[in-house]
């Protein structure tokens, strides 16, 4: 059985359309026409049923999807683990979100430049949409983001960094170190958005509350969220890894509230189906808290 026509079933079954199966495929719309026309030979069934421009599985494909999706992921980790030792190239080229820029790269690009002293590092700062993009077009080998779903991709979660209440350490909160969400509502808030579910979250929390905190800065930029703090104009959750210094040198408290403990930023390495192993392995081990590295299917 022949794993692009596999491949392609999967794909087309994904994104509901054979148009744009083929574009992330990188191949023309007749051949996945003809791939899944290979395939319905094979099976000696039709898989797809199409309704206009909508693509709907058969009962048929409905009961092969499973297996087909099974035997393209051994295929995938197969090639993962035979290109794992790999030639490695000159040149790596990794994206990440701006926050991931700003913490954990310098580390991280050490990390590497380390362990391949004679490859070329280029970084490439972008919001997730945009990396993702970036990723398929192969503009960039790698990336860290916000979790994505998709076949062409695949996804490693890398680490959680928790979100939490932060005071400057003259604030009346500051001794205690815990308070509740009606502890602060009498608090100028300061309101880091970054637009992922995550920081949603604490929209939720915040709009079950009758007196909701008060938001008197919304802001986009984790470091300008953090000054305003130190310059004890608010109070701000904020994540871990970015006030890392502040905390250790004693000028930002972290506050623990009951209501929003749980609430973190999840960050995954991405890289397209099979490629850059080697690489992909070394970035896993030197994850925060060695998170449970594997694969996201």
């Amino acid at each position: 059985m022949n794993i692009d026509n596999i491949e392609a079933f999967v794909y087309i079954n994904h994104y509901g359309s054979f148009n744009k199966a083929a574009e992330v495929l990188y191949i023309s719309q007749p051949t996945v026409t003809a791939r899944i026309q290979s395939l319905e030979r094979e099976l000696d069934c039709r898989v797809f049923d199409r309704l206009g421009k909508q693509v709907h599985l058969t009962d048929k494909g409905k009961q092969f999807l499973p297996y087909a999706q099974q035997i393209l992921q051994v295929y995938q980790s197969g090639k993962h683990q035979l290109q794992a030792k790999g030639n490695i190239p000159n040149e790596l080229r990794i994206g990440s979100t701006v926050s991931v820029s700003n913490y954990l790269m310098p580390q991280l690009l050490h990390r590497l430049k380390r362990k391949y002293p004679h490859i070329t590092i280029k970084l490439t700062t972008a919001s997730t949409d945009l990396l993702i993009d970036k990723l398929k077009a192969k503009e960039i080998d790698l990336a860290f983001i916000r979790k994505v779903v998709n076949p062409a991709i695949q996804t490693y979660p890398f680490c959680e960094d928790p979100i939490s209440l932060y005071v400057d350490a003259g604030h009346r909160l500051a001794k205690s170190g815990r308070a509740t969400l009606q502890d602060i509502r009498s608090e100028t808030l300061v309101f880091f958005e970054c637009g992922s579910l995550d920081w949603m979250r604490l929209h939720r929390v915040f709009e079950s509350m009758e007196q909701p905190p008060n938001i008197e800065y919304h802001v986009d930029n984790l470091e300008t969220a953090k000054k305003l703090v130190l310059k004890q104009a608010g109070i701000c959750f904020l994540p871990a890894l970015s006030v890392q210094e502040e905390v250790a040198a004693g000028t930002l408290i972290r506050v623990d509230i009951a209501e929003t403990e749980g609430i973190s930023l999840r960050t995954s390495l991405i890289s397209l189906n099979g490629e850059n192993a080697e690489f992909i392995e070394t970035l896993l081990e030197a994850a925060p808290g060695k998170v449970d590295n594997r694969l996201i299917v």
